[in-house]
């Protein structure tokens, strides 16, 4: 989570990045049942804790890659490499919806390769702030929703508590996070959201003054995708009535409490590591929400 000023202007961005999450979670919510029936699980065996711990060396091993890129300066590498994985992921998203709208799989294909070439395109050609934001949403929500489907509530918990310290070491101990997220912020890409200051913004323009600070707020995708997993994986592997069960709405609430939490000391002026503050805030939120309700923890 990046580093915000002080002052009532600072208030609108902040409820915008709140509701960004939401908005993020709710979609993934809507996509995660058609997903599970059309059988997109990353993994054979959601219940294995072993794929939390696989996730986790695939995001160091991805980690190394970015910084050893940057290192080198052959950023279009890291450019051509997230480029194919928004375009494979927004995919991803669209075909399930399309799905839920009654269209058959075949057909449903060619539209979905359609509008996700078309964006990636469109990310690559003219990356301004709302058209990264708007991609980064769908990214969001889809990633979301193939991890939570794939990630029983066990290893969904393991994952984020390994998140959390993870996030905490590599922003407060060894600040590769830091490194990493400033090496990558020029090829505008959507591995954040970007939020203006004030009207007329242009991300496309817009340069780091002599103190490094930018004229809008910066916010992680991960911030928004990781808390969501565990809420869409309380939704997917719990039986319940209605629309979303007590523990995954538990969840929601704990991570936008957390996000408060963490809002509160990023507007002090100093970085703060977004995981452990929305991570913890969802998996307290879902503990509480089965428990409100008498639902098996672990479910």
């Amino acid at each position: 989570m990046a580093e915000t000023e002080k002052g009532a202007n600072a208030f609108l961005p902040i409820i915008a990045m709140g509701i960004i999450i939401l908005v993020v979670q709710f979609m993934a919510l809507v996509l995660a049942k058609p997903m599970d029936s059309l059988g997109m699980q990353a993994v054979e065996d959601p219940q294995s804790a072993a794929n939390s711990i696989y996730y986790i060396g695939f995001i160091l091993l991805f980690t190394l890659f970015i910084l050893i890129a940057i290192k080198k300066n052959i950023k279009w590498i890291i450019q051509l490499v997230i480029l194919g994985a928004v375009a494979s992921t927004l995919y991803y998203g669209f075909f399930p919806l399309l799905y839920l709208w009654g269209i058959s799989e075949t057909t449903a294909m060619i539209p979905s390769v359609v509008l996700a070439i078309g964006l990636t395109v469109l990310l690559y050609k003219y990356p301004e702030w709302y058209v990264i934001d708007i991609i980064g949403i769908v990214i969001g929500a889809a990633a979301s929703s193939i991890f939570g489907i794939s990630f029983g509530i066990i290893p969904a918990l393991i994952l984020l508590g390994l998140l959390t310290i993870y996030d905490a070491i590599s922003v407060y101990k060894t600040k590769h996070m830091i490194d990493l997220a400033e090496g990558v912020m020029d090829l505008k890409l959507p591995i954040l959201f970007v939020i203006p200051r004030k009207k007329g913004y242009s991300f496309i323009e817009d340069t780091p003054t002599a103190g490094g600070e930018r004229e809008a707020y910066f916010m992680g995708l991960g911030d928004a995708i990781m808390p969501t997993i565990l809420v869409v994986s309380a939704n997917i592997f719990t039986e319940y009535n209605g629309l979303i069960s007590p523990s995954a709405a538990g969840a929601m609430v704990g991570t936008l409490i957390g996000f408060i939490a963490l809002m509160v000391l990023v507007m002090r002026g100093k970085p703060q590591a977004g995981l452990p503050f929305l991570n913890t805030g969802a998996i307290l939120g879902y503990f509480i929400g089965a428990l409100a309700t008498g639902m098996p923890l672990l479910g």
